[in-house]
């Protein structure tokens, strides 16, 4: 079964050290942890909602998918980990971006640190190789 995992904020680690979090991750556990989490929203298949592109009639975004046809590798791994941990439209704010309501919840109280980074590291594992290089990429950069 295929799922996958949000978004998150600047963490306090460096890029690099978190690009590095992500290796060695037990991705059958981040897995199991996406299907019991996260799958209700993005999809067992990470396929996300449909139209997540554009807000309901609340304005809040749909959840987007964690496939590789997703923006969820646009992503640095520090945005990830604070989207997933605090979320949505707190790490929006941190960041000053306005005008965009995230339904994403913040699961700091539910999920360790740890249990996020095998999420993350579980949906990246299902990225072609291309994929994985560019969020490895946007990861360094953000250092």
């Amino acid at each position: 079964m295929r799922a996958l995992l949000l978004l998150a904020l600047v963490g306090t680690a460096s890029a690099a050290q978190a690009e590095h979090r992500l290796t060695g991750r037990d991705i059958e556990t981040g897995a199991a942890l996406y299907a019991g989490n996260c799958a209700s929203c993005h999809g067992a298949e990470l396929d996300g909602q449909p139209d997540w592109r554009s807000p309901g009639e609340d304005g809040v975004l749909p959840a987007p998918p964690h496939d590789a046809s997703g923006h969820t590798w646009h992503h640095d791994t520090p945005m990830l980990l604070d989207y997933t941990l605090k979320g949505g439209q707190a790490t929006l704010e941190a960041l000053g971006v306005t005008g965009v309501k995230s339904g994403m919840p913040a699961f700091e109280e539910t999920l360790s640190e740890d249990q996020v980074l095998d999420i993350l590291a579980f949906i990246r594992s299902t990225w072609p190789e291309r994929v994985q290089a560019a969020q490895s990429a946007r990861t360094h950069a953000a250092d």
